[in-house]
């Protein structure tokens, strides 16, 4: 059996014993066309069931460099790999055809998405102005809640595991403590407009015992974070914010305008409490990306 017959019985195999979706059968059979063609023009020749069998490990690695020459990106060149894989399986099962070295071959790994910020306009936005959605005191929760997240660069579930004890207090210069995840703790400072406004939101707190949540839902448990994602939502809509306006990005946010003011990386590393410096470096590429995108839309050639 050929290679293209061989393509054509896996695809049949896939719809119809598997019942793949026909978009997963039509994306397979284009991967598994690049490859076969790929091995068609390397040996001169169409390959048939044996010479798939042979094929080395340095043949798979050059075909992958191909894709990657060819401007394919790293979750397209993996998908090639997942299809190859499921190939082969295919072949093993149904025609005995075992081939070891496909094993040698390193599938790519995804780039992750760089982080999306929010402009300094936006995120003061959100911080100042959410307590629009919710009714009563919990109106002074919200904004604490979110000016806490954007003026410190905690994450959701850090701000809501807070106490009463743990918050900072308008007129006082010490650090929040703030634990974060593997339990680390990190010293974190808070800016004095974020502590007026906690201040305001703990002369209403209806319980104020040291060890009551900082930030209670309605029926005076803690915060639940689907809640004050919700919020954020329904804020977005009404201020006409990007989809990706999430509590996280304020986080996001955070770190990028603390780069782009000059703070360095080490810093900032610190305060979010990464336990690597590889992943606060994402922010620099999303700071260039930023300036890039200044420079389109002002540079009179542009």
């Amino acid at each position: 059996m050929q290679g293209e017959a061989a393509r054509v019985e896996f695809l049949a195999f896939l719809a119809l014993e598997r019942r793949a979706s026909p978009l997963t059968v039509e994306a397979y059979g284009a991967d598994l066309s690049n490859f076969l063609g790929f091995i068609t023009r390397h040996q001169g020749g169409e390959p048939d069931l044996p010479a798939l069998g042979a094929l080395r490990a340095a043949e798979f690695r050059a075909w992958l460099a191909h894709s990657a020459a060819d401007g394919r990106g790293r979750a397209t060149r993996a998908r090639h790999v997942s299809a190859v894989r499921s190939f082969f399986r295919f072949l093993a099962r149904r025609h005995g055809v075992d081939n070891p070295q496909l094993a040698l071959l390193a599938a790519p790994r995804p780039s992750k998405p760089l982080p999306k910020a929010l402009s300094p306009a936006q995120a003061l936005s959100v911080a100042r102005d959410i307590g629009e959605i919710t009714d009563g005191d919990l109106s002074l929760r919200d904004v604490a809640l979110f000016s806490l997240l954007y003026g410190s660069g905690l994450r959701i579930a850090e701000a809501l595991a807070l106490d009463v004890r743990d918050a900072p207090r308008a007129g006082s210069d010490t650090a929040l403590v703030v634990t974060g995840k593997g339990s680390k703790q990190r010293i974190v400072p808070v800016l004095a407009a974020v502590r007026n406004v906690m201040e305001a939101w703990l002369r209403v707190h209806p319980q104020g015992s040291p060890a009551a949540p900082l930030f209670i839902g309605a029926r005076g448990g803690r915060l639940d974070p689907g809640v004050a994602q919700r919020t954020l939502r329904q804020y977005r809509a009404l201020a006409g914010l990007p989809e990706h306006a999430t509590p996280h990005a304020l986080r996001h946010s955070f770190a990028t305008h603390l780069l782009a003011g000059g703070a360095d990386l080490r810093s900032i590393q610190d305060l979010l409490g990464h336990a690597s410096l590889s992943t606060t470096q994402r922010y620099t590429a999303v700071d260039t990306t930023q300036l890039m995108d200044v420079w389109r839309r002002t540079h009179p050639r542009g």
